[in-house]
């Protein structure tokens, strides 16, 4: 008869028995080495999964020692941001002769079949989460990976993290537009990422209303646009925006990708920038310098720096500090005083 086991209790025997294996046989399919049939392998793997199990750091280098490998997950390593952070971070862990995995989990079915199978495959002694929206059943399941966590590029819960004053950003973009003479101030949010809601963008909202209100300026809930994270998000955006009655002078964008769908589509609309409708990004962007974009820059390169040294000193067990990193507002051509009322 089986014997019932709290989570707590599981151990490879557990598995072992409920496979019909023996406890060698589940070792060697946990940790990928042959001498297992592809069949009893994937039994194995989804009996761990379904019981949860994790093997244990201890019980790793007992049967091999470190990996020696670190497990980077993004959520699209083909947009900028993510890439480039994507970049820093395998530089500074090659440099230190390190393995890295990339698991990029850009739909929710992916993301959710990396938080079952890591844990019951162990390839990996630290995991770096990029800028990864989670919500809170998966964010709990980082508990149960039996590794240690690192968080680049914001925060989940209290895993040590380096991240950018998101709420101050925002500010800093609005407070220039206001300096500028400007009233009647749009933002174009990036409010999703698949099925979850993310901070970046909850605390850039709160950012951009706390500085409206310390200029006392109204909150105009039809100057708020939510848009996906991509180019062509930001210009279906501002042409909500540009189409209201009343339309806004000035448009703050998530980041300076959503900000070039923006100005190409107030550029259709035969508006100028910025005669007609100042555009501010966020994060200076390669392209932001050629495009003569007005942008609130964030290191992401540094950022992917100090997670990978954060990751480095979690494995040698050492504790860490949660950093944040400044931003700078960075002023081109894209920005001016609003025109005369009546001339857009």
């Amino acid at each position: 008869m089986s014997r019932v086991v709290s989570r707590n209790e599981i151990n490879m025997a557990d598995v072992a028995q409920r496979a019909g294996v023996s406890v060698a046989t589940v070792s060697r399919a946990l940790r990928g080495l042959p001498g297992v049939g592809e069949a009893t392998r994937e039994r194995i793997l989804e009996i761990a999964e379904e019981l949860a199990y994790v093997i244990s750091p201890e019980a790793s280098r007992l049967s091999g020692g470190p990996t020696r490998r670190v497990g980077v997950v993004v959520p699209a390593a083909d947009m900028w941001f993510y890439g480039q952070m994507l970049a820093a971070i395998e530089r500074r862990l090659r440099a230190a002769d390190l393995d890295v995995l990339i698991y990029q989990v850009k739909d929710v079915d992916v993301r959710q079949r990396f938080f079952r199978q890591l844990p019951t495959r162990r390839k990996v002694d630290v995991v770096i989460l990029i800028a990864l929206p989670l919500p809170p059943e998966e964010a709990s399941r980082l508990d149960h990976l039996g590794v240690e966590v690192v968080v680049a590029g914001g925060s989940v819960r209290d895993f040590p993290h380096v991240e950018v004053d998101d709420r101050a950003i925002a500010r800093t973009a609005v407070a220039h537009l206001t300096g500028l003479g400007h009233e009647r101030i749009g933002m174009i949010r990036a409010t999703s990422y698949g099925d979850v809601h993310w901070d970046p963008d909850r605390l850039r909202l709160e950012g951009y209303q706390l500085e409206l209100a310390a200029a006392d300026l109204p909150q105009r809930p039809e100057y708020v646009a939510s848009v996906p994270f991509t180019p062509e998000g930001g210009a279906e955006g501002a042409d909500q925006l540009m189409s209201l009655p009343d339309p806004p002078t000035a448009l703050l964008c998530f980041s300076d990708e959503i900000a070039f769908g923006a100005l190409e589509a107030i550029r259709r609309r035969g508006l100028r920038v910025p005669e007609d409708v100042s555009v501010i990004g966020i994060d200076d962007h390669p392209l932001a310098a050629t495009l003569g974009l007005t942008t609130v820059r964030q290191d992401v390169a540094a950022q992917g720096e100090m997670a990978a040294e954060m990751a480095l000193l979690r494995l040698d067990h050492r504790r860490v500090e949660d950093v944040v990193m400044s931003h700078e507002l960075v002023v081109r051509t894209s920005t001016a005083p609003p025109p005369a009322r009546g001339t857009t």
